[in-house]
């Protein structure tokens, strides 16, 4: 490397001028020489020492020679994000999902302004118009995680620096849930006949979503030795993996395992089908919920309601929320969280650990003062 005043005539004028230039001779990591000599745009001799050193920076990190690339807007960047990213890591639901929230939430606010510029003030203002027109923060939370998936992966590929530091959620409000008591259930399965009541009861006897009820194989069945196994769950008219891509394993009832056994068919793959083995569609569920529901005397409920009283049940029964929140597949415990409330005995054992001798227990007297 060298910094070095060099003499050169002008072609036209033949004047002579003197020039500081720097000559680096880079070795690169694979072994290729890259010679770069250029006249530095300062030229003093300490400015041309700065410039050498830039130079030689951007060599070490692989930058030099790059042009400056221009920020992309949100829908110039768009297209690459669903069909590089989304189609290859997330499951076919999941693409169609974030091409909608797209579509008809964050391009339309977002869609014109450049990565680079999306700020704190955007978001918010994301966040009061949605408001205004109704969305719940849970929603625009969801919408929001799209966004900021974006920025993510824009970063990850170079496309974008960094991810604005800004508030990006709403907080939720802790939403209620529905269960049937024990005895409703028993209700709800009785008023139920055919492949309907076995349905149900599944439902209420191993949690599963109803996708993953609609996408069961025989094959992930076994009979003998009393398990479900849950490896696939229906999306619109596809088979796919389950939420979370994560399968899991399901003991059977004995109940369960008696309707099934004396259920079974070979109609089909799937354990609910059609009459004629094709697959079962969620909206041919709704009616025969709603009729089970009406006979047994019941308020109007849906088949996630299936999901949650299995939960509740097990929780009220003693269950670890660990062990439930496998059996339901939840990726993370805090959505299993919100079945503790049902757990009494979890908070009376708390409460009795104030009983433990050993730790000062106040006498009579001492409670009242001296």
């Amino acid at each position: 490397m060298s910094v070095r005043q060099v003499t050169r005539r002008d072609p036209k004028t033949g004047t002579a001028r003197k020039y500081y230039m720097i000559d680096i001779n880079y070795e690169h990591p694979d072994g290729r020489i890259e010679r770069v000599r250029k006249v530095s745009p300062v030229q003093t001799l300490r400015g041309a020492e700065q410039y050498e050193r830039t130079i030689l920076q951007a060599l070490l990190d692989g930058t030099f020679g790059r042009k400056e690339q221009v920020s992309l807007t949100l829908t110039e960047f768009k297209t690459d994000f669903l069909n590089v990213y989304v189609t290859t890591e997330n499951k076919t639901s999941e693409l169609e999902a974030k091409k909608r929230i797209l579509r008809l939430h964050i391009e339309p606010m977002f869609g014109r302004i450049r990565l680079a510029d999306i700020n704190a003030e955007h978001v918010a203002r994301y966040k009061a118009s949605k408001l205004k027109e109704g969305y719940g923060p849970k929603t625009i939370n969801n919408h929001l995680a799209v966004l900021r998936r974006m920025l993510a992966i824009a970063v990850d590929w170079g496309r974008l620096k960094y991810i604005p530091r800004l508030k990006w959620l709403l907080r939720v409000p802790e939403q209620p849930f529905d269960f049937l008591t024990f005895e409703e259930a028993d209700r709800l399965v009785n008023a139920a006949t055919g492949m309907w009541r076995t349905m149900i009861l599944v439902a209420l006897r191993t949690g599963m979503r109803q996708g993953e009820l609609l996408a069961l194989h025989w094959e992930d069945v076994d009979l003998v030795a009393g398990r479900i196994m849950v490896r696939h769950s229906l999306t619109g008219k596809k088979i796919d993996t389950p939420k979370n891509h994560r399968s899991r394993e399901i003991p059977l009832s004995e109940d369960a395992l008696r309707a099934l056994k004396a259920h079974r068919h070979l109609r089909g793959e799937t354990v609910f089908c059609q009459d004629d083995g094709s697959l079962l569609t969620r909206h041919a569920c709704k009616a025969p919920l709603r009729h089970a529901h009406k006979r047994a005397g019941l308020r109007s409920i849906s088949w996630h309601v299936l999901r949650h009283t299995f939960a509740s049940q097990l929780v009220m029964r003693g269950a670890p929320l660990k062990a439930v929140q496998e059996l339901l597949g939840h990726a993370d415990i805090t959505m299993t969280m919100r079945y503790s409330h049902l757990s009494s005995d979890v908070r009376r054992d708390a409460v009795l650990l104030l009983d433990m001798h050993g730790h000062g227990n106040l006498t009579a007297t001492e409670t009242h003062g001296s």
